[in-house]
């Protein structure tokens, strides 16, 4: 697997991104910057994972011709939504523990739609890039 320049830049944002948020949410907590330098790779992983996950979903959503299953794709894009975030903050407890703190749901929500709203900026900016789905 060979890393694109994109994703180095999306490291670069995450960091960016997490500290801004450490420094202005009080939920949010690293105890120095390798930590945070540590996290940002940590969600970059997991975002990407979620990503592939809800694009999957959203192709199995879009290929649904009976309205049972409409409901059931978008039950499980709910689920993938939501779960991240549980899992993400999970991810995070287990690797770092209480070195690193991302709040709870909502501000690790938050958190996660800043960093993907902030990776497609600079990826359309740089990249010529659509957003991913």
């Amino acid at each position: 697997m060979r890393t694109h320049p994109a994703d180095v830049v999306d490291l670069f944002v995450y960091v960016v991104v997490l500290n801004l948020a450490i420094e202005y949410l009080p939920a949010v907590i690293s105890e120095g910057f390798t930590l945070s330098l540590l996290t940002a790779v940590l969600l970059k992983v997991a975002l990407e994972v979620v990503l592939v996950a809800k694009g999957r979903v959203l192709a199995r959503h879009r290929a649904a011709r009976t309205r049972g299953g409409k409901v059931l794709t978008a039950l499980a894009l709910w689920a993938v939504a939501a779960g991240s975030k549980l899992v993400v903050l999970e991810l995070v407890d287990l690797v770092f523990g209480d070195a690193v703190s991302l709040g709870g749901f909502w501000s690790v929500t938050l958190l996660v739609v800043a960093l993907l709203a902030s990776r497609a900026g600079v990826r359309r900016l740089f990249f010529d890039e659509q957003p991913e789905a």
